[in-house]
């Protein structure tokens, strides 16, 4: 009974969404506009210490932002609004955007030996090294049903020793150290690392804590940097694809 309803409700296909929604989809991201003072009032009340005002103006690092729109609340000039962002960066100082950024151009292509080896199958192994849990509660959902990344050719396997990459998420505790190491080296090469989420590039809300005080690039060597807190299943699913060059 339940395996004949299970059927034919992965069957009709109804709520899946299209794979060109999940590659069209966009993210927001805080921006000053030009009414902005330079007063300072975002940057103070930043839990990430994400913003930053100097002579060459206003910038975020979207790899400390946590996406909580605070620094608008507070703006006394209401000169912070909501704009489009990268999904992600194969750079971690291109996560730093001014308002001159073209945003398009953050979201690069590896080289191509490593589209030709990963851009048709992809099996992602996730490293959990200190996360809140709400990361793994997004990259569950990709396999289901609604966002489906296996069309894109992307799995989840249950050993890094079957993995092609390492997806990371949360701040690299203290304690994680040796166990990220073993996984790493478990993993076979040649393999990538991704950065998933901001307190995987940064610590985000942990810094100070008992966590490397630079995310897990402490401690491994990340190839893309995926921006959210956490990331939506969408963006995951579109950074890979992009990133790779996968067809859809």
């Amino acid at each position: 009974m339940f395996a004949t309803s299970l059927s034919n409700l992965v069957g009709r296909g109804r709520n899946t969404v299209p794979a060109d929604d999940i590659m069209d989809g966009r993210g927001t991201m805080p921006m000053s506009s030009e009414r902005c003072t330079g007063c300072g009032s975002c940057a103070e009340n930043c839990p990430t210490a994400a913003i930053s005002i100097s002579d060459d103006g206003w910038s975020v690092d979207l790899g400390r932002c946590i996406f909580c729109m605070d620094c608008a609340m507070v703006c006394p000039a209401d000169a912070i609004a909501e704009v489009p962002a990268p999904d992600y960066a194969l750079s971690r100082d291109d996560l730093v955007v001014r308002r001159e950024t073209d945003v398009a151009s953050i979201e690069g292509v590896l080289d191509e030996r490593t589209r030709r080896m990963f851009s048709e199958s992809l099996a992602i192994r996730e490293l959990d090294t200190g996360s809140c849990n709400a990361c793994e509660i997004e990259l569950n959902c990709m396999s289901n049903q609604f966002y489906d990344a296996h069309r894109f050719g992307i799995k989840v396997v249950a050993s890094p020793r079957h993995a092609d990459a390492l997806v990371v998420t949360g701040p690299m505790a203290e304690n994680m150290r040796e166990a990220a190491v073993r996984t790493d080296e478990a993993t076979p090469s040649p393999k990538l690392i991704v950065a998933n989420g901001t307190c995987a590039i940064s610590g985000g809300v942990f810094v100070g804590g008992d966590v490397a005080p630079s995310g897990i690039s402490d401690v491994l060597e990340p190839h893309i940097y995926i921006i959210g807190c956490p990331p939506s299943p969408d963006r995951v699913i579109r950074s890979l694809a992009k990133a790779l060059g996968m067809r859809h």
